[in-house]
């Protein structure tokens, strides 16, 4: 996207989805300290304070960023700060979250001592979302490795098909002590890697006969296209090959965080959740995706999770008022300013 759509209301909403509008309202001045609380399984970046500038790519036009996490990288999203236009800091905090539940009066003694603190220390919050009463949480904290949020590419395509895709979009994770002009060559091969994939699959949905599948197969590290589309038209009479790309691109040095959470698990998560907002600032807004209709959030148990979610927000804020957007997404305002 244009860097410059930030400043096109209609053109921007046309070009953003739930999963990109960040680092776009980060460009346009609206945010610069972000933080993503996340549970146990989910481990795309890695943990502490990131600083990095978010701009305009001189080269591209595009929006760009100076971290070099691994997250950032296997999207091709790095350039060096002398290649941004309008730069504007970032502070990203990543913050792990653990299921946790109270014990006997641990909510309130724990409660009166936070009151004397004006916020929530970032790094302390780790330890204050996990709380003492180890004995409640057994069983719960699993290896990440062995776990199974959700990723619905899974049950789209078989377990053969998926280890092609990781294969074909692989992101080899870059060792440490790397220059500038390293970091560069990096992002450059990566960049040409998804973009010969994104043309494979584009010209596969115009056609996928035996001669188009073999040109592309032909490809340095496009060996196994051949099986995968073999066996996708086994299983589909026209596949989609579209949404192979999407699946995909989750495929880079890590999947997609794959986990099914226990109701169990899922109270004493929202009981976490709960302590943390307790302990921040009252918000202004409160944004709900229920990510149900992508499969993301498993459907028999996302009105479950949802009421829950509201039921311990109207604990901490009262009365809400709730709308509701395209029977998915809840913006929640309080009525009184903070």
């Amino acid at each position: 996207m244009p860097a410059d759509t930030v400043f096109d209301k209609e053109t921007l909403f046309g070009e953003l989805s739930i999963e990109n509008w960040i680092m776009p309202a980060v460009y346009a001045g609206h945010f610069s300290h972000v933080v993503w609380f996340h549970p146990t399984w989910a481990q795309q970046i890695r943990e502490g304070k990131h600083h990095f500038l978010v701009g305009k790519d001189t080269s591209t036009t595009t929006i760009r960023v100076t971290s070099t996490d691994h997250y950032f990288l296997s999207d091709g999203l790095y350039v060096p700060e002398d290649q941004l236009e309008n730069q504007k800091p970032l502070q990203l905090d990543v913050i792990m979250v653990k299921p946790y539940k109270l014990c006997n009066n641990q909510e309130e003694n724990d409660a009166v001592s936070s009151a004397k603190k004006p916020k929530l220390a970032l790094e302390d919050s780790e330890n204050t979302a996990s709380t003492n009463c180890d004995s409640s949480s057994e069983g719960l904290e699993k290896d990440a490795a062995t776990q199974r949020m959700k990723n619905p590419f899974k049950e789209m395509f078989t377990q053969e098909e998926y280890k092609i895709l990781q294969e074909l979009y692989k992101f080899k994770k870059p060792g440490t002590n790397l220059t500038e002009e390293d970091l560069v060559d990096i992002v450059d091969t990566r960049i040409h890697q998804l973009e010969d994939l994104e043309a494979t699959f584009a010209d596969l949905c115009d056609g996928d006969d035996e001669e188009t599948v073999q040109r592309w197969a032909s490809n340095p590290g496009m060996e196994s296209l051949v099986p995968l589309v073999q066996s996708l038209k086994k299983r589909m009479e026209v596949p989609d090959y579209e949404m192979v790309h999407q699946a995909g691109l989750t495929c880079d040095y890590s999947e997609l965080p794959h986990h099914i959470s226990t109701e169990q698990e899922i109270e004493y998560l929202i009981q976490s959740v709960h302590y943390l907002l307790k302990n921040l600032p009252n918000p202004t807004l409160v944004t709900i995706a229920r990510s149900s209709l992508d499969d993301y959030c498993p459907s028999d148990q996302v009105d479950t999770i949802q009421e829950k979610v509201l039921n311990m927000l109207r604990a901490l804020y009262g009365n809400l008022d709730l709308q509701v957007h395209a029977g998915r997404v809840f913006s929640i305002l309080k009525q009184t300013k903070h």
